[in-house]
């Protein structure tokens, strides 16, 4: 049988999910392939991909999907790693370069503008790295996963999209879940829920075997990152798609 096509995201938000999937016996039924967000959802959307961790605010736009598995990206509250920042409050921001990589921030972030801070600003699509630099004066900018962690200790202002929704909503947020675009054989959504779970039970080492200066990882892995697909969290999930319609 021809391997499923697995897409990984390159953060180290992803790691405690991985960890399994690059374990007997799972490793036996997949190939794993690792791109940033946007670019995944892209591939499944391709077909280049039978399943992704993608963005929820893809989901849309295939053609069919099916959730897979007990586990996503989400937060009850603060996620440290999606925020906008800038050196001024977000009342006196005039322009916002949006992140590239990602697509459920995104559009969060825009929901959050119109809804909730009541603000104008010019949003301005990146393509590369570069958008970073231009966070300053009265321009913010989006950013997501390991990039953001070291931006916390650069700007001034940081409004964390996952306390800003959970405050407007009362809901935790998920940001990417793992979505196919065929139905898979019956017998891998439970070895996959395993194998997603496999690496909860050794943060320890998925923090040593990644060191990250900026940030404390295990704070990150145990209080920021909620890992889990629970009623409330596809509660928020259904919540968000609703606002994208």
């Amino acid at each position: 049988m021809d391997k499923i096509k697995v897409g990984i995201v390159s953060y180290l938000n992803t790691r405690p999910l991985i960890y399994g999937l690059q374990e007997p016996p799972l490793s036996h039924q997949v190939e794993l392939i690792e791109a940033y967000p946007s670019r995944l959802a892209d591939m499944l959307v391709n077909d280049e991909i039978d399943l992704g961790l993608i963005p929820v605010a893809a989901i849309p736009k295939l053609k069919k999907y099916h959730i897979v598995g007990d586990y996503c990206i989400g937060a009850e509250g603060e996620v440290a790693s999606v925020c906008l920042f800038s050196e001024v409050p977000v009342e006196k921001i005039e322009k916002i370069y949006l992140d590239y990589q990602s697509r459920s921030s995104v559009a969060l972030l825009k929901w959050l503008i119109k809804e909730y801070w009541g603000i104008h600003p010019e949003l301005i699509e990146t393509a590369d790295e570069n958008y970073i630099h231009e966070i300053k004066g009265k321009s913010a900018g989006l950013v997501i996963g390991d990039r953001a962690l070291r931006q916390r200790k650069v700007s001034t202002f940081m409004y964390d999209l996952g306390a800003e929704w959970r405050f407007v909503t009362g809901l935790p947020f998920v940001f990417a879940a793992w979505v196919a675009n065929k139905a898979l054989p019956t017998d891998f959504e439970p070895a996959f829920n395993v194998a997603n779970s496999l690496g909860l039970k050794h943060i320890d080492e998925i923090v040593a075997r990644h060191p990250f200066p900026d940030y404390d990882l295990k704070k990150y892995y145990s209080f920021h990152i909620s890992y889990k697909l629970d009623k409330r969290k596809r509660k928020g999930m259904e919540l968000f798609l609703s606002y994208l319609k």
